[in-house]
C-alpha cells in the first residue's frame, strides 16, 4: 500500500497557504489514505487556483486492478497526455508525508504542497508525483519521493508548457523535518 499524508489545516487555511479560493470545500483537516477523498488545487477555465475535494488514487490502465495513487514514470503512455495538458495538473496539500514508520514535514511551511494530476473518469480523483530519492533525504524508503514543489513552483507546475514544467520533476531541496504522530 502506498504510505499516507497528512494533512492537519483546514481548507480555509490550506486555501490561503497555496493562494486559493476554497469554494465549497470543507475539509476538516486529518489523514488521507489511498481510495479516501482529500482536497487538491486546480486551476479553473478562468485561470483562478481552486480547492476541490478528488479521491486519491485513479483508476488503473486497462490490464491494471488497482487504483494508482502515486505517478512514477512521467513518460509513461499512461501519463504523458495528462501530464502535457495544464489543466490536469493540480497541487496536493500535506502537512506531512509518511515514510516507513516516520512523518517529514517542511520546516518553513506549515501546509506545503506535492505535485499532482487528476482526471475526472468514474470518480474526479488524483495521483501524486514521485521522483527518486537521491540520498538527499534522510528516508527509510528513500528509493522514491514524493515531489515536494517549493512555493515558487507552484504556478509553473499548473501554468508551463510541459517541457518546461518537466524541469520541476527532481527531488526537490526543502529541508524535511521529522515529526511525531
Amino acid at each position: 500500500m502506498a504510505a499516507p499524508y497528512r494533512l492537519d489545516a483546514p481548507a480555509d487555511r490550506i486555501a490561503a497557504a497555496l493562494g486559493a479560493q476554497q469554494g465549497g470545500d470543507v475539509w476538516p483537516g486529518g489523514g488521507v489514505s489511498p481510495g479516501g477523498y482529500a482536497p487538491v488545487v486546480v486551476r479553473g477555465r478562468d485561470r483562478l487556483r481552486r480547492l476541490v475535494p478528488r479521491q486519491w488514487g485513479v483508476p488503473p490502465p486497462p490490464r491494471g486492478t488497482h487504483p494508482v495513487t502515486h505517478l512514477r514514470n512521467v513518460e509513461s503512455p499512461f501519463w504523458i497526455g495528462t501530464l502535457r495538458h495544464t489543466e490536469f495538473r493540480c497541487l496536493v496539500p500535506v502537512t506531512a508525508f509518511r515514510s516507513g514508520a516516520r512523518w517529514f514535514g517542511v520546516p518553513s511551511a506549515p501546509v506545503f504542497a506535492l505535485a499532482g494530476v487528476w482526471r475526472d473518469s468514474e470518480v474526479p480523483s488524483f495521483a501524486i508525483l514521485t521522483v527518486a530519492g537521491d540520498g538527499l533525504y534522510p528516508l527509510e524508503d528513500a528509493a522514491t519521493v514524493p515531489l515536494v514543489l517549493r512555493p515558487e513552483d507552484y504556478t509553473p507546475w499548473l501554468t508551463a508548457d510541459w517541457k518546461q514544467a518537466q524541469d520541476l520533476v527532481t527531488p526537490a531541496r526543502l529541508p524535511l523535518r521529522e515529526i511525531a504522530y
